[in-house]
């Protein structure tokens, strides 16, 4: 199994067959002091943003692993994309629900300061806590040899979500149709809208369904904000053909 370490800087034109990309920093020494990377063996790097390439390591030292290319992937961005906007939790069910997600193919993640949150990021929690949200993107892409990081955006209000571009899917047990009968769109964004654990309050509710936002339901199961969220990307990802 080939492993996974991401070059931001690494472009189309040098994803050839034949040429030789290289880690450095923190990325090189996890690979060669952690992973115990060697010469010989096959790994890959990829841009986070579509490119990935694989082949053999030439040249591995704690501050640079080389390979020379035998393999590229480089992919164009799905249609539509998949993002989830998912609400401040407790007990570190939000991670978990980002690193699910990103697992499953998400295209971005939203943290959403829902009324319900128990959970608050204050402004320097906001950084340290977007901060965090990315590094666990970062890693679930890496094990999950995606070729394209999620991206995290700042944290956002109702206000702000309901506001955003987009088809936006409110996911709601009480929700008016099943999440495999909604209609999507052939390109442009897809949010899934995942409450904290007490679950969105009316207000909330009624001001993303002003915005044009869909109610959907999963199923008769409630699930943890920690689950809902990867639930309903796994069925759109069936739906689209991208399983």
């Amino acid at each position: 199994m080939a492993w996974l370490y991401l070059n931001p800087e690494l472009t189309a034109a040098q994803a050839v067959v034949g040429a030789r990309v290289a880690i450095r920093g923190e990325e090189a020494a996890h690979a060669v002091k952690v992973a115990r990377t060697r010469v010989g063996e096959r790994v890959s790097i990829g841009n986070g943003d579509g490119v990935i390439v694989t082949g053999a390591v030439v040249s591995a030292e704690p501050g640079e692993l080389v390979l020379e290319v035998d393999e590229v992937r480089d992919e164009p961005d799905p249609q539509p994309q998949l993002w989830l906007a998912q609400a401040l939790a407790k007990g570190g069910r939000d991670e978990m629900a980002v690193q699910a997600a990103t697992e499953l193919g998400v295209a971005g993640i939203v943290p959403w300061s829902a009324e319900r949150s128990v959970t608050r990021w204050d402004a320097t929690k906001a950084a340290k806590g977007r901060a965090r949200w990315e590094s666990i993107a970062r890693e679930a892409a890496k094990q999950s040899i995606r070729t394209r990081v999620p991206e995290v955006t700042a944290p956002q209000s109702t206000a702000e979500l309901a506001r955003g571009d987009g088809l936006l899917l409110v996911l709601d047990p009480g929700g008016a149709v099943p999440i495999s009968q909604v209609e999507l769109p052939s390109a442009g964004r897809v949010t899934f809208v995942v409450g904290p654990e007490g679950g969105i309050s009316p207000r909330e509710l009624a001001l993303l369904a002003d915005a044009g936002a869909v109610g959907v339901r999963l199923g008769p199961e409630v699930l943890r904000t920690s689950t809902a969220g990867p639930a309903a990307i796994a069925v759109l990802a069936a739906r689209l053909g991208r399983w």
